[in-house]
This record gives C-alpha cells, structure tokens and sequence, in this order.
C-alpha cells in the first residue's frame, strides 16, 4: 500500500482507549496535554462536526463509526441513529447488493479517489426519497484496523443546473432555427408593425434630414403615403415656427451620436419626440431613427390627475387644520368639565345625610361623566398625535432611564381604567433595567397598548406586561386574554381609522395603532403581533441598541 495515499497513525501514537470513542479513529485525545496539544483536538472536533459536506467513517465490514452533523441532515437521520448501521442504508435498494461486492474490492486494495470519477451516484433518506451524490474516498490505519473516510455532496442542484442547461441548449437551438425562418419574412414584418404604429409615425433620416423611411398611422390622417415622402426634406414639412428647433434637435444627434427625448408643442397639440442614432458597421452615424408620438391625450391626463392631486393635498390640508383646532378649541372647556366633576365628588365624600343621599344617587352618573370626557380626551390626544406626526413635528429625543420604574408608573396611571377584577402582571428580564430612548414617546405608546388590552378584554381577565432588556436591546410585550383581531382584519391593523370588525361596540377612532406603530418607527424599532380570535392578543416591541 502507498503510503502517500494513505495516513498512518502508529501504535504510539493510538492506544486502544483512544480507539473507544469514535471521535478518536481521527485524532489522539492522548496527545500532550500541552495548550497546543488541546487546541489540536478541539480544531479536530470543529472540523469534523462544522464540515459543510457529510462526513462518515466506516470500518473494513462497511460498519459506519462515526458521522458528523451534516450526514443526519442530509439523509435525514437524528443524533446517532446511523452509528453502527451497514452504510449500504444510505445507498437505495437496488444498488445495495452490487456496493457490498465494490465495497469488498474496495477495502482489499484500498486508494483514494477523487469527487466523481465519472460515476452517477445515488443516496437516499430515510424517509425514502433518493437524490444524486458525489463520493470522495480515502482511507487510513489505527492499531491495524483499516478504517475509509468518505466525503459525500448532495449534487441535486447541480443536476438541476445541468438539465436546465441542456434544456436552454436545446432551445436555444431550436430558436435559433426558428430565428432563420422568421428573417426571411423580417423585412415585411417590420413595415407593417410601423404601419401600424399608434398616434404617430417612424421615421429615418440621411444626414441632409430626407425621408429614408417613413410608416405610421399618423399618416393616414392626413392622406399621405409613405411613397410619396421618400426622398423628400422633413424639415419642409414642418411649420416654420418649429423647423429651426427640429433642425437643431436632429442634427446634434448626427454630430454628438447621443440619443435624445424631447417634446414639441404646437398650438393645441403636444408631441414627444425619440431620436436615436443609427450607426453603420464602421461606427458612423449616416442615418437617425426618429419616433414621433402625439402625446396631447396623455398631456391630458396627466394635467387632470395633477389637478386632482392638488385638490386632495388641499382638502388633506384643511382636514389637519380642522382637527388641529378641534383639538385644541375642546380640549380646554373638555378638561374643566372633567376637573368640575372631581370637586363635586369630593364635595359627596363628606359625611352629612343629605350628601349621602345624593351621593348614592349621583356616583353612577359621575363615573359616566369622568369616563366619557376621559374617552373624548384619549380622542382628541389621538388627532394631536396624528397631527403632530403628519407635519413631521415629533422628534425622538433620548434620555437614560429604568424601564422597570417607568413600567410600574404606567400601571400604576392605568389602574383606574381597569375593569372589575382585571389585574395586570409586571415581568422583567435582562442583564440591566437602563435604556436609553424617547420616554414620553415610549409612555405614549405603552398607554395606548395597555389601554387596548384592558378596553378589548373581559371582566376578570389577567393583562400582562414584560419588558426584557438583553445588551442594550429592549423587547416589550403586552399580552391579552381579549376578544383578539379576526385573521381578515390583520393585515389591515396599523391602517388609519381601522376598526375591526368584532371592535365595532367598543369606542375608538381606529387610530392608536396607527400612531404607535409610528412612534416605534421613530425610535428605530419595530412592532408585531400574534392573534386568536376570542383568545387574546399579543403586541412586541423590539427597540435595538437603546444603551
């Protein structure tokens, strides 16, 4: 045996302990236990277990000792189900018997052989499913025991990338016969396709700017022939108020060889012109296309969408002016109202009998009243806020605080809204509770999801907020036991006025979402969310970097 296509490994070098773990049929756990020594072993293990391509060890009975984590992925197997195992598992059936008899040949005069060989290889899962494979082999000795490592590369993509090759190869074979038929019919084609060219003509010019050809529709309207213009001057046919530009126009192509697009208006009609230069096999320019359109129609339309365009930008404009001052005329006299009703609460908290009295018949009614003003504040905070970023005026202004404290301050501000034996749950995880990022904006949008929460959930219903705080990452998390967002009306969840269809009873503007979704965007950070209708919901936000 040559002992360049083999690797040796001596008795000294390999005791029979290092022969009772299968990682050690390729390296010596025994090897000095120097720090070079260690690092040797563990490059061994990387190599083996990181290697992209399946790697197996079988010994001389064809018995597979070892297989790293790519071999399981490729056929489909998991931890050490193949150890031990005739490799003749990882062959289809039909080949099976016949490798048996190779594989004998194979350990009687052992070599190395290289990707291929010119072999069609097949390997297959263990759910069954074959695919096509290419085998490198080679082999070594430990303690006398003949051991071949095969190196395997699932080449079904290749072959794919080869059927698709010949396929184009035969295509393009064919179209290329097809190609052959159709010039012959070319010429004649081409005339009628710029006879027909729509709403203008296709014209070539020599260098003193004479018809050389001419087609098109625009021709038929005025009675003129293609015949009839060959030979003859464009330029007299223009109108002497354009003849100089168009003069112009067209020769800069002839002495520059740049294409140009421009467009010609002349009393009531508007044309765009396309002038390209046409070079002979020498790389002169004796001839220029030139394709004239009538664009009046689409001059048009163009000028009637920017006409409405303008109109939506105006009506746009007065309808954020208008809540602009909706807001700002009602939230005044709204928040007086609000501060009247506490002071008369505060009045029947006295203990005199007739105070009692009314108190007993009054309280209903005040909590009514705080919580339709409170609703209509959260209502006209929502326009505000929309306004506000509509006009680009909100601005992310970071500040360094602990997001457990502020976290517990926004419970602790929406506990009065909470229904009747509603309870929230306050987690958090992390290596620190500092970040640094906007406070009110992030306030704001907490608000606006615990609020959610409690507003689309039942009496009862435990509310849960998390805050993880992972290497200056942070990740929140409001979680629900409500009604939840019917799969229909998800893709749709962050749109302006939006209100879900099982949502309709419950009051809102339909813009929350909306606004905190763009409070996350400007403080670099995303929201997403899980639903179940009549199983709850679950909003995350992820802010990366906030420290």
């Amino acid at each position: 045996m040559d002992n360049n296509d083999k690797l040796n490994i001596t008795e000294s070098e390999l005791s029979e302990k290092v022969l009772t773990s299968p990682y050690n049929i390729l390296y010596s756990e025994e090897m000095p236990t120097t720090q070079m020594g260690e690092d040797i072993n563990q490059v061994y293990r990387l190599l083996f277990e990181t290697a992209a391509e399946s790697l197996l060890i079988v010994n001389k009975a064809g018995i597979i000792q070892l297989v790293n984590h790519r071999t399981n992925d490729m056929f489909g197997y998991d931890g050490k189900e193949l150890i031990g195992q005739a490799m003749e598992i990882l062959l289809p059936e039909k080949y099976r018997k016949k490798h048996v008899h190779n594989r004998d040949e194979y350990t009687k005069s052992p070599r190395r052989r290289s990707m291929g060989m010119g072999m069609e290889l097949w390997g297959v899962r263990k759910d069954g499913a074959e695919f096509p494979v290419e085998v490198s082999l080679n082999h070594f000795e430990a303690n006398g025991n003949l051991y071949v490592m095969g190196l395997i590369t699932d080449i079904t993509e290749r072959r794919k990338a080869e059927e698709k090759i010949r396929v184009l190869n035969e295509e393009l074979e064919q179209r290329v016969e097809d190609r052959t038929r159709e010039l012959e019919d070319s010429q004649r084609l081409y005339k009628i396709v710029a006879r027909n060219f729509p709403d203008g003509t296709i014209n070539v010019f020599d260098k003193n700017l004479n018809y050389v050809f001419v087609e098109g529709m625009e021709l038929f309207k005025y009675g003129v022939t293609s015949e009839k213009l060959v030979g003859t001057s464009y330029l007299n046919r223009l109108p002497e108020d354009i003849r100089e530009f168009m003069k112009e126009k067209l020769n800069m192509v002839f002495n520059d060889h740049h294409n140009t697009t421009f467009e010609v208006g002349y009393q009531d009609r508007n044309y765009i012109m396309n002038v390209v230069a046409l070079h002979d096999s020498a790389g002169d320019v004796e001839q220029i296309l030139l394709v004239e359109r009538d664009a009046t129609v689409q001059k048009k339309s163009e000028e009637e969408i920017r006409k409405t365009l303008e109109k939506e930008r105006q009506l746009n404009e007065l309808k954020s002016r208008f809540v602009s001052m909706a807001s700002h005329e009602f939230r005044t006299p709204l928040g007086s109202i609000l501060s009247s009703t506490s002071l008369i609460e505060e009045y029947l908290g006295q203990k005199d009998t007739t105070v009692d009295f009314v108190r007993g018949k009054s309280e209903k009614h005040i909590k009514r009243i705080k919580s339709s003003i409170a609703n209509l504040i959260n209502i006209l905070n929502d326009f505000l806020s929309l306004e506000k970023l509509e006009q680009g005026k909100v601005e992310s202004k970071a500040i360094i605080f602990n997001i457990e404290e502020f976290s517990r301050e926004i419970i602790e501000e929406v506990q009065p809204s909470l229904k009747k034996e509603q309870k929230i749950k306050y987690t958090h995880k992390g290596n620190g509770s500092e970040v640094c990022i906007d406070q009110q904006i992030l306030k704001n949008v907490l608000l606006n999801l615990a609020s959610n929460a409690i507003k689309y959930s039942p009496e009862g219903a435990l509310i849960e907020l998390k805050t993880i705080s992972n290497n200056g990452d942070l990740t929140l998390e409001v979680i629900d036991q409500g009604m939840g967002i019917p799969e229909d009306d998800q893709q749709h969840l962050f749109e302006r006025f939006f209100r879900a269809k099982n949502a309709t009873n419950v009051q809102g503007t339909g813009l929350g979402l909306n606004i905190v979704k763009r409070y996350v965007e400007l403080m670099g950070g995303n929201i997403s969310f899980k639903t179940k209708e009549n199983e709850g919901t679950t909003f995350k936000v992820t802010i990366e970097k906030t420290v």
